[in-house]
Parts: structure tokens; C-alpha cells; sequence
């Protein structure tokens, strides 16, 4: 993109969304690019690993 294109973007932007709005906008972008870089380097919450298989029941126990 050139810089005259960039300038034909930012005034539609300012007209569609108002200048009151611009610095939301920009928050709510800062703090969903955050979240992402977050979740993408923390370990994840879930475990996928499998699981081990029960230990076969006993005779005469009744079934897990």
C-alpha cells in the first residue's frame, strides 16, 4: 500500500466510525493481539495427553 492509498483508508475509517471511537477501536485491537500472543506462548489450560487404560477389574468386582 502507498502512503496516498493509507490516507484514503484512515479518513474512511475516521468517517464509518467517528473520532470518538477510533481510541476503543484501537484498545479493544491492542488487548485481542495480547490475548492471542498470550495463548500462543502459555502452556494450555487442557491436557491431551492420553490417558493410561484402567487396570482390568478384579473377578467377583463390579465394573468402573
Amino acid at each position: 500500500m502507498g502512503m496516498g492509498e493509507l490516507i484514503v483508508v484512515l479518513i474512511v475509517v475516521l468517517l464509518v466510525f467517528g473520532a470518538n471511537k477510533i481510541p476503543a477501536l484501537g484498545d479493544g485491537l491492542g488487548k485481542a493481539i495480547r490475548n492471542f500472543k498470550k495463548s500462543v506462548t502459555e502452556d494450555p489450560a487442557i491436557d491431551v495427553t492420553p490417558k493410561k487404560p484402567a487396570p482390568p477389574a478384579a473377578p467377583g468386582e463390579p465394573p468402573r
